[in-house]
């Protein structure tokens, strides 16, 4: 397996990822997959990361900021998603730490989530990679008509903005 940036070239097979994810329900608020003109515009320009088995993506994780303020430019949130198929095979973790590891070289001091309570595999996965729990938003975003809660996680980096 290897890793490769996101692009325009690939951005069909992460939009088909993320798709699955829409689908399970407890992925995301979002119901529509963007163009990658959008999604390009809401990452940043480093850390968007696919997880290849030859050409197949199998996965992708990417950052985005959590505000434009200069006091919080070390701070992102990250998305992840993994291909059904290759779920349970140690896929989420070598993406996740690999974002991590990515993101501490461009100076990202903090990463944080929001994982709706349903999704125990990502909520382990957060865990595993050394995010903690850090809060609770109740009831955040309806989806389908259905009021969903959060749970909010963050990843401290012992390497940069000590």
């Amino acid at each position: 397996m290897n890793f490769r940036s996101i692009d325009k070239h690939n951005y069909p097979q992460v939009a088909d990822i993320y798709q699955m994810g829409i689908l399970t329900g407890i992925a995301t608020f979002e119901t529509e997959v963007p163009s990658y003109e959008l999604w390009d515009s809401k990452h940043l320009p480093f850390c968007r990361l696919t997880l290849n088995q030859g050409d197949q993506v199998i996965g992708w994780a990417a950052l985005s900021a959590v505000s434009s303020r200069e006091v919080y430019r070390g701070v992102a949130e990250v998305s992840i998603y993994v291909h059904p198929d290759f779920q349970g095979n140690h896929a989420g973790t070598q993406l996740l730490n690999h974002i991590i590891s990515e993101s501490e070289t461009h100076h990202i001091w903090t990463l944080q989530c929001g994982i709706m309570e349903e999704n125990k595999a990502s909520i382990a996965l957060h865990k595993k990679c050394g995010f903690r729990e850090i809060g609770f938003r109740e009831r955040i975003g309806c989806l389908h008509g259905q009021w969903k809660n959060n749970i909010i996680f963050e990843r401290r980096s012992p390497k940069t903005g000590i």
